[in-house]
């Protein structure tokens, strides 16, 4: 097992506490000037990593801020929109305590068996439509037969025959030794599986499988070839220094992208009504996450719309990547709303050509013409509140 370094230790620090309650800041710390330490090659301590997670609010634009030089030295002024496809919905064996999929949900989810190719390839084909450089292709269960890894492979290679450019992640579960390997030949760029918490706090979201386990498929996955995508949920009851743990465990084991969820907490499950997480700690976490891996690409994931609500365009100044539309199981903001936001705040979706290993993000944002945004709705005329009949708009 891949252990953290020494600095992920937990910090001498004072009383842990749980997400969503930070604290005043230490001393006050520079944002920007670390940002400066991070840029000349430093890697930030633990307590520093700490520290951002309790920043108090009257300081948490400059975090923002600071975080956002990283992001942009790094990654430009392009977001990678990336699009999931459910494979398979529901009849998951494990007892994951935050998933809508689990064994004995209740949730009014969609459940369905295997997609068939040309199924899978339609629904690939709607998010490229809409901007997606990559597709996630995703199923629930503990892990693949080796029978079931074949239709992943006939459906990434059909992807890929329909479109050449468009990278492409496979998320089934813990795998069987060589189907890494079988999922590498047939063209996918990408494994996901998650950590989803820190190793402290694991046996408090799962029983059926270990924090270990999760370790040994995301090494299995990058040693077959496969670029290493393993992130986490927030908001499940883990104390901030079991956060910046987990962000330095990820660090660690060398992951290409950092999927960062905000628990769902879907009606019948374990962690139905638990509901910790305000928007300004989202923006805290995120920018957490970027201190500590400064050339990670940051994925905002599930949960962006409900706990970052009006502050979403402002987390795309800290993470550089999101997900098109809806999720495994839940429904996201509209497609046209996620590239809307992205022009808005000024910045480009990540072209298919560009989204290549070993391409240069200094070169990125050269040509600075972010489209604007196009709002074709008239301006509404207002008819109701004051000089009107109708009830006021309060």
């Amino acid at each position: 097992m891949t252990s953290a370094p020494e600095a992920a230790s937990a910090p001498a620090t004072p009383a842990a506490e749980p997400t969503g309650t930070p604290t005043a800041a230490p001393a006050a710390p520079r944002w920007h000037e670390l940002a400066d330490a991070v840029l000349a090659g430093r890697q930030v301590t633990a307590e520093e990593a700490l520290a951002v997670l309790r920043a108090p609010d009257t300081q948490l634009m400059e975090v923002v801020a600071a975080a956002s030089r990283l992001r942009f030295e790094h990654f430009g002024n392009k977001v990678k929109v990336n699009y999931l496809v459910n494979l398979k919905s529901g009849l998951c064996p494990e007892d994951c305590f935050y998933c809508s999929q689990r064994l004995n949900s209740t949730a009014g989810i969609l459940r369905y068996t295997w997609l068939n190719t040309e199924e899978a390839v339609t629904a690939a084909k709607a998010g490229i439509a809409a901007g997606a450089s990559r597709v996630c292709l995703v199923a629930s269960g503990t892990g693949p037969s080796n029978r079931e890894v074949g239709k992943v492979t006939d459906i990434i290679e059909a992807i890929k025959s329909d479109t050449p450019g468009v990278e492409v992640c496979a998320c089934l579960g813990a795998l069987k030794d060589g189907q890494a390997e079988s999922l590498c030949a047939s063209g996918a760029d990408a494994y996901n599986h998650n950590l989803n918490t820190a190793e402290s706090h694991y046996e408090d979201i799962c029983t059926t499988h270990t924090y270990a386990d999760r370790e040994h498929t995301v090494a299995q996955a990058h040693g077959a070839g496969l670029s290493a995508c393993s992130g986490f949920i927030a908001g499940m009851g883990e104390t901030h220094e079991q956060l910046v743990e987990l962000a330095f465990d990820l660090r660690a084991k060398g992951v290409d992208s950092i999927p960062v969820n905000f628990l769902l907490p879907f009606d019948g499950t374990p962690l139905e009504g638990v509901d910790t997480l305000n928007p300004r700690d989202c923006l805290r976490i995120l920018s957490m996450v970027r201190f500590v891996a400064p050339d990670v690409e940051i994925r905002v994931a599930a949960g962006r719309e409900r706990h970052l609500g009006n502050l979403q365009g402002i987390a795309l100044y800290v993470a550089n990547s999101l997900f098109l539309g809806d999720y495994l199981t839940s429904e996201g903001q509209p497609g046209a709303a996620d590239l809307e936001m992205i022009a808005d705040a000024g910045l480009e979706v990540l072209q298919m050509d560009t989204a290549v290993e070993g391409h240069d993000p200094q070169n990125q944002d050269d040509d600075n013409t972010a489209p604007a945004s196009t709002r074709q709705d008239p301006v509404a005329i207002r008819t109701r509140g004051a000089g009107t009949s109708e009830p006021a708009n309060a």
